[in-house]
């Protein structure tokens, strides 16, 4: 009888570890992109600290899929380092636009975060399939969801023009993980 690491995994489940594989390294990329501007000043030191809080987080996300997908031969996507570039940036322009934006970036990214694994979860229970990927899925959405919780605790909401770059935030979250999901 073959294990589950032995066995042939379904597309869909393929899908799902390539897609979180990336968004992982995004989000560990946005939050290196706050670091870079946060941590250069000793009058951001409250955010720095909150915000590596959270990258030490995500970069424990990032991690266990990185190993996932070499332990279950997943193909990672072909845009991780165009992905990697773009949460750098993300995360350091909207640092530049100040604390309120770097936290509604936050909030905006994990809002479709959080849904995006929902609906994994929903999906695994109704298979039956990958037990451990979804009690994964699980833990690392409850970290996601404190995220945007601390996000709109710190302004996220408060930020002048947020329904705006909340908007532009989701839209590039869910295209990136469309694209991801396939190539």
């Amino acid at each position: 009888m073959a294990t589950s690491k032995s066995r042939k995994l379904s597309g869909k489940i393929e899908q799902m570890i390539r897609v979180d594989h990336a968004g992982e390294h995004g989000a560990v990329s946005i939050y290196r992109g706050q670091l870079a501007v946060f941590g250069k000043t000793d009058k951001k030191a409250d955010m720095a600290k909150l915000v590596t809080h959270m990258a030490e987080q995500e970069q424990t996300h990032m991690d266990s899929f990185d190993k996932l997908i070499l332990e279950k031969n997943i193909r990672p996507t072909v845009f991780a380092p165009f992905w990697d570039a773009a949460g750098f940036t993300l995360g350091a322009v909207t640092a530049l636009m100040g604390e309120k934006a770097a936290m509604a970036c936050t909030a905006a990214v994990e809002e479709v975060i959080d849904t995006h694994y929902a609906d994994q979860i929903k999906e695994l229970e109704k298979t039956g399939e990958e037990t451990e990927l979804r009690e994964m899925i699980e833990e690392f959405r409850a970290d996601e969801a404190e995220h945007r919780h601390t996000a709109i605790e710190h302004g996220a909401e408060e930020m002048k023009g947020y329904e705006v770059l909340r908007s532009l935030i989701r839209f590039g979250c869910r295209s990136a993980i469309k694209v991801s999901e396939k190539i």
